[in-house]
């Protein structure tokens, strides 16, 4: 009876001993969680395949590696740069023509990397509209978002076609599908082919693309970005830094991995079409980096371009120091 007691009380022990154990592990795990600096990522639209670096950056871990604890925001009324300017959010994701007209009205927004390193975006039509060269978009309707940028972009690759933007009809469609759109109310609309073009191969639709960066290379300006605030580097550039060189990993993952980089995304965002997060990811990782010499890398003669194109066209009223606008110094050596 005495050894049975002895025994008892000895398994007891070792069962306190034990919880004592898993409590002080949890203990140190909270602590462990709890150190991790909190930062706000803001999206600039539904998730998709520009972002898929911050996706697989946060699954693999490499903000954490970094001692971040990032949350994505999905966007909302509010838009990114507005967003950073008010410090509502660290870091999102924005637009070289966006962030350029917003230094220009007093946004200190900076951009730290491009997610693309040059433009995709083009003027898309079905087949069967014959529009192949800006010339052709005389005597057609334009599905416009409804902005004076529109139409100096389209008046610039118009122009260098000896063609006349005054005979093209601008029927505002904002944020209409492209699909819906080209089938009943106009023949051609702006895109990102990286997304919108390949949901068209995907339904069977045939596309042109009249690509603005083959046109005008003042119109191969950086979209989609990475942007924060001058606030957020002046105050903490360790962890601009840390941030950079966790996302730089992220989509240097995307490029050498689309296939398990798009099933990341996926599984984050189950409501995304599969297939048309896999095609697009086969398309687009490629050219995240492309001819640069490394990812995110961004030109100073390129930025220039582009606000100088803006200033001429009065997108804008006062110059942009370009050099403020944008840097290099986050991303990692190589």
């Amino acid at each position: 009876m005495k050894h049975l007691i002895s025994i008892i009380l000895f398994i007891g022990i070792i069962f306190i001993a034990g919880c004592g154990q898993s409590n002080e592990n949890k203990g140190t795990n909270k602590d462990n969680n709890a150190d991790l600096t909190p930062v706000k990522f803001a999206l600039d639209w539904t998730p998709n395949t520009n972002h898929t670096g911050i996706y697989v950056a946060k699954e693999k871990g490499y903000f954490k590696e970094q001692g971040l604890d990032v949350e994505i925001l999905l966007p909302g009324e509010v838009r990114v740069n507005q967003l950073l300017a008010a410090e509502k959010a660290d870091f999102g994701i924005s637009y070289q023509e966006g962030l350029t007209q917003a230094r220009s009205e007093g946004l200190p927004l900076v951009s730290i990397a491009a997610v693309l390193q040059h433009n995709t975006a083009g003027y898309a039509s079905p087949k069967e509209k014959g529009i192949t060269s800006p010339k052709d978009f005389e005597g057609k309707k334009f599905g416009a978002y409804g902005s004076d940028l529109e139409k100096a972009m389209m008046t610039t690759l118009m122009a260098n076609d000896n063609a006349n933007v005054d005979e093209v009809d601008f029927i505002t469609t904002g944020d209409a599908d492209f699909f819906v759109a080209v089938e009943r109310d106009v023949d051609f609309s702006l895109v990102y082919y990286g997304w919108t073009g390949i949901e068209a191969e995907l339904r069977g639709v045939d596309l042109n693309m009249v690509y603005l960066a083959d046109f005008s290379d003042k119109l191969d300006f950086y979209t989609p970005i990475i942007a924060t605030s001058e606030e957020m580097i002046s105050a903490d550039p360790e962890l601009v830094k840390a941030f950079t060189h966790a996302t730089v990993k992220g989509y240097e993952f995307a490029i050498e991995h689309p296939e398990e980089a798009a099933q990341i995304l996926i599984n984050a965002v189950p409501d995304l079409d599969p297939d048309l997060v896999k095609r697009s990811q086969d398309w687009l990782s490629p050219r995240y980096q492309d001819d640069a010499e490394q990812f995110g890398i961004q030109e100073q003669d390129r930025w220039q371009k582009f606000a100088d194109f803006l200033l001429e066209n009065k997108i804008i009223d006062e110059a942009v120091d370009v050099d403020q606008a944008f840097t290099n110094e986050f991303l990692p050596d190589k």
